[in-house]
Formats: C-alpha cells, sequence, structure tokens
C-alpha cells in the first residue's frame, strides 16, 4: 500500500505530478528508489516522443556566481510561451545555467565535439590500453573515451545539485513534467581573466 507521505515525498524529490509519483510507487511495490528509477526511465521516454515537436519560445537566464568572477548564461527552450514563462521553467533554465558557471562544460552534446579532438583523445587513451588483453582493450578504450567526454559535455554531466541526476535527465524530467518538448539551446560561461 502506497501511503500519502511517500507520494509526497517522491514529488518533492522529482517534481512530477502526484498522479505519475503514485503510479510509479505503486508499479515499484512502494519502493521509492525502483519508483524513482522508473519516473526516470518515463521521462527518458516521454523526451523521445516530443523530440520532433517545433520549439517556439524560451527564455534566457543568466548566472552570476557570489564574488563576480565566474558567470554563465543558457537559453532553454520549449514548445510554448505558456511553458517558457512559467517560473518553474525560469528556475530551471537558472539552474543549468549555475551548473555551467561551476562545472564549465566545453560541449552542449557528444555531437558537437569536432572529430579532431575524438581522435586525439583516442590516441593518448590508446596509449593507456596497450599491453591490455585484445579481447577487452576496444571496452576499455570506449569506456575511457565516454568517462572522459561526459565530463565535458554539458548534458552528460552529473547535475551539480543532485549528482545521481545528468544534465540531460535533469531536462528529461521537466519535459515529462511540463508535458512539452524543452532544449537547451546554447550556453556560455565567461570568466575573469580568461
Amino acid at each position: 500500500m502506497v501511503t500519502t507521505e511517500q507520494i509526497k515525498t517522491l514529488r518533492e524529490r522529482t517534481g512530477v505530478s502526484v498522479m505519475q509519483c503514485k503510479k510509479a510507487l505503486e508499479e515499484a511495490g512502494g519502493n521509492e528508489e525502483k519508483a524513482l528509477l522508473l519516473l526516470k526511465k518515463k521521462g527518458a521516454e516521454t523526451a523521445a516522443k516530443k523530440a520532433d515537436r517545433a520549439l517556439g519560445a524560451g527564455s534566457i537566464a543568466a548566472y552570476i556566481h557570489a564574488g563576480s568572477k565566474v558567470g554563465a548564461m543558457v537559453e532553454l527552450a520549449a514548445e510554448t510561451d505558456f511553458v517558457s514563462g512559467n517560473p518553474e521553467f525560469k528556475q530551471l533554465a537558472y539552474d543549468i545555467a549555475m551548473h555551467v558557471a561551476a562545472s564549465s562544460p566545453e560541449y552542449l552534446k557528444i555531437e558537437n565535439v569536432p572529430n579532431e579532438a575524438k581522435e586525439i583523445a583516442k590516441d593518448v587513451f590508446a596509449k593507456e590500453v596497450e599491453g591490455k588483453p585484445a579481447a577487452l582493450k576496444d571496452k576499455i578504450l570506449s569506456g575511457k573515451l565516454e568517462s572522459y567526454f561526459a565530463a565535458r559535455v554539458l548534458l552528460d554531466q552529473p547535475f551539480i545539485k543532485n549528482p545521481d541526476t545528468t544534465i540531460r535527465e535533469f531536462v528529461e524530467s521537466a519535459i515529462q513534467k511540463f508535458g512539452e518538448k524543452i532544449e537547451i539551446v546554447r550556453f556560455v560561461r565567461f570568466e575573469e581573466g580568461k
């Protein structure tokens, strides 16, 4: 039996609707961690279904870190003005700008990484796997490259406010919550003297 306290706790953690939280908890037999995983999976599925929709509105958020030495701006797009004007949407953009200021990503998504950068990284890590069994070389090399670029690609970085969630999952949960396509269009980070 799922309690209202469990639903409330899960809603506070995820921000998704009470009904979605209740369904996930019922499906998970009351296990909050399983329900959280189910909601993440559902968020990814929802995002995939809405991927081909057109973006027609958005918001730009800026974050300036204490001391005014580091700042960031993020353009976050949505389908409608109704969503992009929502205070929670603006908070989402602000949180992503804060993350950009703190984590200094170089690229928005893996597709933005130039082939030259990928080849350089591959050459460096190929030397590290020399002498490893042939059957494991490709797997180890792939893992090293994935880890290296995850730290540099915004969507793959762990969110500073919740390291158990990537920025991609953070945006997917917003898509699930608002019910329309949301996408980070671009970002820029400034640091004094750089």
